[in-house]
């Protein structure tokens, strides 16, 4: 009796200008030890030579590695170039990977067999090493696991209170996520109306309302830190507010426009929407924990009329 084929796994990697490191991220590809992938190459309007190198790459392994761009040449952003690799990808799976990050040769066998053996998981999360070293060898890298208690099955909306942007806990990378294609689509792909900051969360925030999810202690991928990244040209911590305060706004309108009822993901929208729409009671609810007895109480009590509404 033959075993059952392994599923396919389409890698979708976004790339704009990155000729630096793109050719390390696809090896890192062609070096994995599960054998069922595709690789889809979508051009985010490179002006260096990523193209060309994307390209070659794509002529040299026909039908295994493909290149597309958009339309002329343009320049969408990350979320709708990732949108775009799923719709010319087949497989089963998708797996998503920074033209910058690199996968160990068992990423893809960890992530999928991880998925097979705790379903219903439509996705599975893992640790990320946080790469310094490759620009600072003096510098250690760092394990940076996600923030939720590893080995388990999180069903709808439980990651939504543990993790980053609602949560304490450290949000999962792109590199270190296998999503379901059904999953993927089921909850309309990446959000094109993020640039930059919040990509990823927006995505995350919906898988987390409505797919269960599975969260790995492993650790099979690097995330290279490098101050041409997004998160290292973040200018300042007011742009970094206009769009946190952005994100829970779509959210808010998110949660109201799909009809989610799940007890506890709006109170957790409107408790992270507070700084912004009452600061002035913010500020006076972070003095009021140094004072002593019922002073403090009294912030308190504000907050929960506020919460009432």
């Amino acid at each position: 009796m033959n075993p059952p084929a392994l599923p396919l796994v389409s890698v979708v990697v976004s790339f704009l200008n990155t000729e630096q490191f793109l050719v390390e991220t696809i090896e890192s590809v062609l070096q994995q030890e599960y054998p069922a992938w595709e690789l889809v190459l979508i051009d985010d309007g490179s002006t260096d030579g990523s193209t060309a190198i994307s390209k070659r790459y794509a002529a040299q392994h026909p039908g295994r590695i493909r290149y597309y761009e958009h339309a002329g040449h343009q320049n969408l952003g990350s979320s709708a170039s990732r949108n775009v690799g799923v719709h010319h990808s087949a497989g089963e799976l998708i797996a998503l990977l920074d033209a910058d990050d690199v996968w160990l040769p068992t990423y893809l066998a960890a992530q999928v067999a991880l998925l097979q053996e705790n379903k219903p998981a439509a996705m599975v999360l893992e640790a990320t090493l946080y790469w310094y070293s490759w620009a600072s060898p003096a510098r250690p890298d760092e394990i940076i696991a996600v923030g939720a208690p590893a080995g388990q099955l999180y069903q709808p909306p439980a990651l939504s209170a543990l993790l980053y942007p609602l949560g304490p806990g450290a949000a999962p990378c792109t590199c270190g996520l296998v999503v379901t294609r059904q999953a993927y689509l089921a909850v309309g792909g990446f959000e094109a109306s993020f640039r930059a900051l919040y990509e990823d969360q927006a995505f995350l925030a919906k898988m987390y309302l409505h797919h269960a999810v599975y969260v790995s202690a492993a650790c099979h991928n690097k995330y290279r830190q490098r101050a041409g990244s997004i998160m290292h040209t973040i200018q300042g911590e007011a742009h970094y507010h206009q769009v946190r305060r952005q994100f829970l706004e779509w959210l808010k309108s998110y949660l109201r426009a799909t009809g989610y009822v799940q007890v506890g993901a709006g109170q957790l929208v409107s408790r992270a929407l507070r700084p912004y729409q009452y600061p002035r009671l913010w500020r006076l609810a972070a003095k009021a924990r140094a004072l002593p007895g019922r002073l403090r109480r009294l912030p308190g009590r504000l907050w929960q009329r506020l919460a009432a509404r």
